[in-house]
């Protein structure tokens, strides 16, 4: 078996942790969206999310305490809900924690009685696709042209949806 200095480094790493996000985790979500996104969210857009009811933030720590190293904020109103941004630090990418947001903010809607869940994910984003497809998630419709890719080129939206009931 070889082993990877990724593998090394998430052995000593504690499991990640699960909460809802505050306001005072805006810095960070925003600081992680920059690293994810092309064009990242600032933290005032995050708070205003955070505090805004027909949202739901859940954030992914280093253990109990520790500091933020991923998120999902949903945004909708019964008994629809949507994906607004779903991010994970580079240097935690591969370890589930995005699959785990994924799967505890669909646990979480579904029992606040939320029917779907829907997103839009930037066609060509293998990594993005591969885990709503996991999740269950399937393409409903794209279009064309949404984003632009970093050359400025047209790229599609894929639209999906995911029943929760």
């Amino acid at each position: 078996m070889s082993w990877k200095i990724t593998d090394i480094t998430r052995a000593w790493r504690a499991p990640p942790a699960f909460r809802p996000a505050s306001a005072a985790d805006a810095e960070a979500l925003a600081g992680l969206h920059a690293a994810s996104f092309r064009i990242g969210w600032e933290a005032a857009e995050f708070e205003r999310l955070i505090a805004d009811r027909l949202s739901r933030a859940l954030v992914a720590t280093d253990g109990p305490g520790g500091r933020v190293t991923g998120f999902i904020l949903t945004h909708g109103v019964a008994p629809e809900m949507e994906i607004l941004s779903i991010a994970v630090a580079r240097t935690h990418r591969g370890g589930g924690i995005g699959r785990a947001l994924v799967e505890k903010a669909m646990a979480r809607l579904a029992a606040e009685g939320i029917a779907a869940l829907f997103l839009e994910v930037e066609d060509g984003n293998a990594a993005a696709q591969r885990l709503y497809e996991h999740a269950g998630f399937r393409e409903i419709g794209r279009r064309p042209g949404y984003y632009r890719d970093a050359a400025g080129r047209p790229v599609a939206a894929i639209a999906m949806r995911r029943d929760l009931t």
